[in-house]
């Protein structure tokens, strides 16, 4: 019917553009029947990517996790804190006579003063001396560690008060003490242990409070000790040294030795971020005088946290490594199958080739038949990776359930924390690895000759 006068005819759709689709519609049906005909090949071609894409997520969340939980320990320390810390140095002088040996080193009382005296800037240093001691109550025990502190120690390395009070300047050179909560536990059970007296070594103290549970501290750089402090004892630095002393005498054998150590550790918090670097530098300058060897360690959290971000990235990169030779691994089993396929396909080839199709038309078949398994493999990988936190959970539960000591205690330290870049990186691997594992196999295919082709029995 012809068009109304002043009316544009209707628009054709584009024969080319409809025909060009058509044709790559029925190519995606051909490749995708071809794969149904050998599921258990196919799906063994798609497992080696699934496994590959999978690893990539997996060992970088479980990365991801320990880093996180290093980070998490370092930021504890505090940006603003610088952390002076008692070593026993390698060699070392010793006095000694007929029947003791006793060893002298580490910070001093003089340290201290010298640090808040000559450095500016410097919002709080807290001293503190720790060693092991037996706490006892009728005929229940603790072995904690005894830390000789001042009053900011609470704030510095943030604990919490869960009953009673914490130190205060009216108890300095008083037999009181301030349990920690796994401490308490051990000695009161599920009792109150506040105004109550234990035994601390050989003297009664009473108990004025009770700390929170807190989470414990990594060993960090071979300078700082792994800190449980759910397993201390809390009395004022004064009463440790007028009651204990800085002689620790131990009878080893025949003979006594000991160890004499007035500070175990100094912290020093200063205003700003900026400068602690400065402030540290200046603090080993003016140990350096004072001490004819190095019995000291100056630990800058600051700096830690940057070198585990270094080194995260490091391990990062590891890992995409490893299983990146995994997903080539993979690549190479679906090379290896789209070849035997081209062989076993070789009359079917050139049945195709003699009815028309083109060298383009049997390409793109056996690149689609490729990546349909390669995508098919790495979004099933991809799905299984973002579960990597359950399912870990859940394993770590079974195999608690089974046996508590089986796990090492890292493994409930750990949460897996799936970085979105792995799950683009391993999926656009395995895309890529699979799309360049398919090329060969399918040139071979579209160039082989027709006529050998049909003759192929």
């Amino acid at each position: 019917m012809p068009a109304a006068p002043g009316t544009l005819p209707p628009t054709l759709p584009s024969q080319p553009t409809t025909a060009v689709n058509s044709s790559i519609f029925q190519t995606i049906q051909v490749g995708l029947k071809s794969l149904l005909l050998q599921k258990l090949r196919a799906g063994l071609a798609a497992l080696g990517i699934f496994i590959g894409t999978a690893t990539v997520i997996w060992l970088v969340a479980m990365g991801e996790g320990v880093s996180y939980r290093a980070q998490q320990q370092i930021k504890e320390l505090g940006a603003t804190n610088i952390i002076v810390r008692t070593k026993m140095p390698n060699s070392m002088n010793e006095g000694q006579d007929a029947t003791t040996r006793v060893k002298i080193y580490g910070l001093l009382r003089d340290d201290y003063r010298r640090i808040v005296t000559n450095i500016p800037g410097i919002r709080r240093a807290v001293p503190m001396r720790e060693l092991r001691f037996e706490l006892r109550l009728g005929n229940r025990t603790a072995d904690a560690k005894l830390v000789g502190c001042v009053e900011g120690y609470i704030q510095t390395n943030r604990l919490e008060i869960a009953r009673g009070r914490w130190l205060t300047p009216r108890d300095r050179g008083k037999k009181v003490v301030v349990l920690a909560s796994d401490t308490a536990k051990r000695l009161f059970s599920y009792e109150n242990p506040i105004g109550k007296t234990i035994w601390v070594g050989s003297e009664f103290y009473v108990v004025v409070g009770q700390t929170k549970p807190r989470t414990a501290s990594a060993a960090i750089g071979g300078s700082l000790e792994a800190r449980d402090y759910n397993l201390d004892a809390y009395i004022p630095l004064q009463t440790l040294r007028q009651r204990v002393g800085d002689l620790i005498m131990k009878r080893v054998g025949g003979e006594f030795q000991g160890e004499q150590v007035e500070l175990s550790q100094i912290t020093v918090t200063v205003d700003q971020v900026e400068d602690v670097d400065e402030t540290a530098s200046i603090i080993t300058t003016l140990l350096q005088k004072y001490h004819e060897t190095e019995d000291y360690a100056v630990v800058v959290p600051k700096e830690l946290l940057r070198q585990a971000e270094r080194t995260r990235a490091m391990f990062n990169v590891l890992l995409v490594v490893i299983a990146g030779i995994s997903l080539l691994v993979g690549g190479i089993g679906i090379m290896n199958i789209m070849l035997a396929t081209v062989t076993e396909r070789t009359r079917e080839i050139g049945i195709r080739r003699a009815l028309g199709a083109t060298r383009r038309r049997i390409i793109e078949q056996f690149l689609i038949e490729t990546v349909v398994l390669t995508a098919g493999g790495g979004l099933l990988g991809v799905l299984f990776g973002l579960l990597c936190a359950p399912i870990f959970r859940a394993g770590r539960d079974l195999v608690t359930q089974l046996s508590a000591d089986l796990l090492p205690p890292i493994a409930y330290a750990i949460e897996p924390r799936v970085a979105p870049w792995s799950v683009v990186l391993s999926l656009g691997i395995s895309l890529v690895v699979g799309l360049l594992s398919g090329l060969y196999p399918a040139f071979q295919a579209a160039y082989l000759d027709p006529i050998e082709a049909l003759r192929h029995e």
